[in-house]
């Protein structure tokens, strides 16, 4: 069975396993540190804040946003971590609608949808392919209003030639087993802002002002003394997932051409079916491609079809506001709506090999004749 994702390691990653086990140094470390040192050199932020996933920096970033009782703009299409987050902060999340070509959030429903009520934006860069920021930053200037970026699925993807997570006032990374760069699990907090990266790397450590590797590498007499400051979480990485990210950081940039090569061989043979519609990619967009969405009638049918075949499917997303927890918060989205019941996401990582992507183009294209 040829699966949805997979993530891409090989002698690398392991070789790079030996250095925190053989130093006896495995959690919170210099490792990570210099992972979060080179993945900010490589988004071009000041500052980068290793967590434990992108649901923990999300929690974090919006917390430092005071959003209790305010609203955040949010998109429907999107995994129920982005939307989790505004919950665990006691926020009100508003689901606005997105562009049936890209599923990214609208740009003018964002607008309709501002109140005094509103505090925040998330962009959420659906499939590695990004908001429209430049509009985003607009109106969150004119309204006064924070931007978080979700880039769950855009690691290394562009917008107009900037890293996605360069853009907003804080950007907040996957590196789930299957995202672009995989760690199997954990995250990365981006940002130009000094006082939000001090305040971040307390929080993540349980509000204590000094972490066990920063206190034991200044070698200070009283290395054990720390102050508790905040509630803060458990959300940190560890040096055993910086170890792995390190390595997939090096390769990032030639797994996603992997992925855009695998894409472009899709989109060509896909374009000319007439019961599919291809990805939309617009100009100011490099897109990561963390995965390839088809839109077609036969959704369903497809998938099972598919199965039966040796190859895996998914669905991504069920519009957030269908879930029976999100009801509550209502909100008009129409083209989210209708646009979720045809999506279907095809095989897409790095080794994938050229004669799979073929006999998966070959038996898609066989099923309707």
């Amino acid at each position: 069975m040829i699966p949805v994702f997979k993530p891409s390691f090989n002698d690398e990653e392991l070789e790079a396993l030996k250095e925190p086990f053989k130093s006896g140094w495995i959690g919170l470390g210099p490792i990570t540190t210099e992972f979060e040192k080179k993945f900010a050199n490589y988004i071009g932020v000041k500052y980068a804040v290793a967590t434990n996933s992108c649901t923990a920096s999300l929690h974090l970033a919006l917390r430092l946003m005071e959003i209790e009782n305010y609203e955040v703009i949010t998109t429907p299409m999107t995994f129920v971590s982005t939307n989790h987050a505004i919950l665990y902060n006691n926020g009100i999340p508003v689901f606005t609608d997105i562009y049936s070509d890209t599923l990214n959030i609208n740009v003018d429903e964002i607008k309709k949808n501002i109140t005094n009520k509103t505090k925040a934006i998330i962009t959420v860069h659906y499939g590695g392919h990004s908001c429209d920021m430049d509009l985003i930053l607009e109106i969150a200037k004119k309204y006064d209003l924070k931007v978080i970026e979700d880039v769950a699925h855009g690691c290394g993807g562009e917008y107009k030639e900037k890293k996605l997570g360069s853009i907003g006032d804080i950007g907040c990374f996957s590196f789930h087993a299957v995202k672009n760069l995989a760690t199997g699990d954990g995250g990365m907090i981006t940002t130009n802002d000094a006082e939000i990266c001090e305040k971040l790397r307390k929080l993540r450590w349980l509000g204590i002002s000094r972490d066990t590797w920063d206190r034991e590498e200044k070698d200070e007499k009283y290395s054990w003394y720390y102050s508790v400051e905040d509630i803060g979480y458990k959300y940190h990485m560890s040096d055993i997932q910086a170890a792995i990210g390190l390595v997939q950081l090096k390769k990032l940039d030639s797994m996603n051409n992997r992925r855009r090569e695998i894409s472009e061989a899709y989109t060509n043979a896909f374009k000319s079916v007439s019961w599919i519609e291809v990805p939309t990619i617009k100009r100011y967009a490099k897109c990561a491609y963390h995965n390839y969405v088809i839109k077609t009638d036969y959704r369903n049918e497809l998938n099972i079809y598919l199965q039966e075949k040796g190859i895996s499917t998914g669905v991504h997303y069920i519009p957030n506001n269908h879930y029976s927890m999100y009801k509550k918060f209502g909100q008009f989205t129409p083209i989210s709506d209708k646009v979720w019941k045809k999506l279907l996401t095809l095989p897409l990582f790095p080794d994938l090999s050229d004669s799979d992507v073929n006999m998966i183009i070959d038996t898609i294209k066989k099923f309707k004749k």
